[in-house]
């Protein structure tokens, strides 16, 4: 474990007492994580998987209703993409006339919520048709959701990736005494729902609930995370380094993605620590991986100062938790007030001067910083707005003028009871097939005219007001809370390329020529 590597590192070159001090802040809760417990149920499978880990099939399952084949069907993807794995991914279980509620025997306290999705066609469904709600524990955690919307969004977002085929929305929530975790899942009218894994893992105590020491952003106040709160991590980032699968966490397989796609501006520096981080009891081993600690994107020492600046975007009308991971890893920066730097949230300080010096023990110890700010509405509606983190020098450092940032998680808070958020717009370059038949199993015919591009089901939208619409929209949207009135940030405008504009041959194409005949 990492105490064995630091004693066999620092043995010989450390004094007895230093040692000591060393195994005095890092035994006491250094160890990694071990979930008490771990659930990965492959949903539409009667077999066990094994991949990275080992996927049960749900079809046998003692989480499933004893209706479950009543209530619901499986099926396999028409075709699935080289890209995508085979396990969850090469089966989905299809609820299609009520809801359907997997119970899951736990003990109290917080636990990851994982729900696995691959929006492709099954059993002759196309994908853009799906819309349901998914509730956890009294909690609603998606409402009308789209799982095609929510995919085609994620690769749009992703400047030079591939479309995203699969992804997972991660809930955490805390058990009461109850000590069952229920999912249920419901279809939205004349639409069906489906899932193709679920994952549950238990996580420490107070990693993520009743931490202490929240910093609110633009206000002296605002909402506790206890053990009413559930969460959505919508981000977690490595800052300069790549990307950490699950099975290389600290216990809990949460996933690191890289930070590149969402860096605006100057890049900055990514430089690397080979030593072992040394943790300690106020950010114990199982709070971020070695691998985030030990790397991290920096300014480096400037003597034109410029903002480093990660552009986010998020669901507007909830509180965000923002995670800041930090750790020196720099040998030059030794000392309290030699490198001073300020952070920026939406345009609003957060941390005048953020001294890592004086936040930790010296370099290499790990630290976290938690704040807490709202993204509100735009013209009273609810949609995606750009979240910023910005980092720049801080004039009053004695020596360097720099700053960095080594990990970030975003977390969105329910708001009574409630994560649930509007499916994202999707753009004219999404592929929306034409609808077929309804579901076997179901006698009731849907009507062509019921594709919904990003919305709810069961609605008649007529796709030359719909083409104008998003059309206006999108020109007049501003990003990034562009109109803040708040001076304190330096960061420059957002470049148009982050807009998007149509072409008058893109509107001809999408409304045929202005007609106002319905896209049947």
């Amino acid at each position: 474990m990492h105490v064995k590597r630091l004693t066999i590192m620092f043995a010989f070159t450390l004094p007895l007492f230093s040692l000591l001090l060393l195994f005095s802040s890092t035994t006491a809760q250094a160890q990694p994580y071990i979930a008490i417990e771990h659930f990965l149920l492959d949903c539409g499978s009667s077999s066990t998987a094994t991949s990275d880990q080992k996927w049960d099939g749900d079809h046998h399952s003692e989480f499933i209703p004893s209706n479950i084949t009543t209530t619901s069907f499986t099926s396999t993807p028409y075709h699935r993409d080289s890209s995508v794995p085979q396990t969850p991914y090469s089966t989905a279980r299809i609820f299609n006339t009520s809801s359907f509620t997997y119970t899951f025997p736990v003990s109290q306290g917080p636990k990851f919520l994982r729900l696995y999705f691959y929006p492709a066609t099954y059993s002759n469904l196309n994908a853009n048709q799906s819309f349901f709600s998914v509730s956890s524990n009294g909690y609603s955690l998606l409402t009308n959701f789209s799982a095609f919307a929510t995919a085609s969004f994620l690769g749009n977002t992703r400047v030079g990736s591939p479309s995203v085929p699969h992804f997972f929305k991660e809930f955490a929530i805390y058990v009461q005494d109850t000590q069952l975790l229920n999912v249920t899942f419901t279809p939205s009218p004349n639409s069906y729902a489906f899932i193709n894994g679920i994952e549950i893992v238990s996580m420490p105590e107070n990693l993520y609930f009743n931490a202490m020491n929240l910093k609110y952003v633009g206000q002296n106040s605002g909402p506790v995370i206890n053990n009413k709160t559930a969460l959505e991590n919508v981000y977690r980032l490595n800052m300069g380094g790549g990307q950490i699968p699950g099975n290389d966490d600290t216990g809990m397989y949460r996933s690191w993605d890289q930070d590149n796609n969402y860096i605006y501006g100057p890049i900055g520096l990514t430089p690397v620590y080979q030593n072992p981080i040394a943790y300690t009891t106020e950010t114990p081993n199982y709070t971020a991986p070695e691998l985030i600690y030990q790397t991290q994107r920096s300014m480096g020492n400037q003597s034109e100062l410029y903002n480093l600046t990660w552009i986010l975007p998020v669901d507007s009308g909830f509180y965000y938790k923002l995670r800041l991971h930090f750790c020196n890893i720099i040998p030059q920066y030794t000392k309290k007030g030699q490198m001073i730097f300020t952070i920026y949230i939406n345009n609003q300080t957060a941390e005048e001067e953020a001294d890592l010096f004086q936040w930790t023990k010296g370099t290499g110890n790990p630290v976290f910083r938690d704040y807490i700010v709202f993204v509100s509405d735009q013209d009273g509606r609810k949609s995606k707005q750009d979240l910023w983190l910005e980092l720049h020098p801080n004039p009053n450092s004695e020596e360097y003028r720099d700053g960095y940032l080594n990990g970030l998680e975003v977390f969105r808070l329910s708001m009574n009871g409630n994560l649930s958020s509007p499916n994202p717009e999707l753009s004219p370059s999404a592929q929306l097939p034409r609808p077929t038949s309804p579901v076997k199993e179901n006698t009731k015919k849907t009507p062509p005219y019921a594709v919904i591009i990003g919305g709810g089901g069961g609605g008649l939208i007529l796709w030359s007001i719909l083409a104008l619409i998003v059309f206006k929209q999108r020109r007049a949207k501003t990003f990034g809370n562009g109109e803040s009135k708040s001076t304190k940030s330096c960061h420059p405008s957002l470049p148009t390329d982050r807009c998007r504009h149509f072409s008058l041959e893109e509107v001809k194409i999408a409304t045929r020529e202005f007609s106002e005949v319905s896209y049947l």
